[in-house]
């Protein structure tokens, strides 16, 4: 993998204007630049179809930063994928539905932030009654395994709002993205 598409999917919002997405975003970008090349969209500040359907099949690797409003990614990021994930381009009928994805060989990441505490993941007492983070957005990897893509792990902040520890996030990212793309000393 040499080629990463870092998608920014924050959609700003008066209560949430993107600053903490925007921090996780650059740092992605600083951790992977000196090994990879890398193209970028931040998609609340607009785009073109075209160059970013270019951008994804250019892509060995698609990180989305994104947050999770109300169990999944913001309107404008769905918009996006909508508008981006295209038929004969992406996909293709197929005899067994889901088995049509053109994506093959590529590989995504997320990279989330939410406001649900971390506890309630995995956890039998709590919200999502014992379900995993990554079976919580279940959906998500679901629309990019259609299109033939790979997950690589996820990357996750939670209790971003009570809790804000940027130092920290970007501590536990700096580990993760060193661990996933076999770069750096893990510390």
């Amino acid at each position: 993998m040499k080629n990463v598409l870092i998608i920014n999917g924050h959609e700003y919002y008066k209560k949430s204007k993107g600053e903490l997405n925007q921090t996780i975003f650059n740092e992605i970008q600083h951790l992977l630049t000196d090994q990879f090349d890398i193209k970028t969209t931040v998609v609340d500040k607009g785009y073109e179809v075209e160059e970013e359907i270019e951008k994804w099949l250019w892509a060995d690797v698609v990180i989305m930063q994104t947050p999770i409003y109300w169990f999944s990614i913001p309107g404008k990021f769905k918009q996006y994928i909508d508008r981006v994930y295209m038929d004969n381009i992406f996909f293709k009928g197929s005899n067994q539905y889901g088995r049509g994805g053109l994506l093959t060989g590529k590989k995504y990441m997320f990279s989330l932030t939410w406001n649900a505490p971390e506890a309630i993941f995995d956890n039998d007492e709590a919200f999502y009654e014992g379900k995993s983070l990554d079976e919580a957005i279940m959906h998500l990897h679901k629309m990019n395994q259609y299109v033939g893509m790979s997950p690589l792990p996820t990357y996750s902040i939670h209790d971003v709002v009570k809790h804000p520890n940027i130092d920290h996030y970007k501590h536990k990212l700096k580990n993760h993205v060193a661990e996933v793309f076999g770069i750096g000393e893990h510390q």
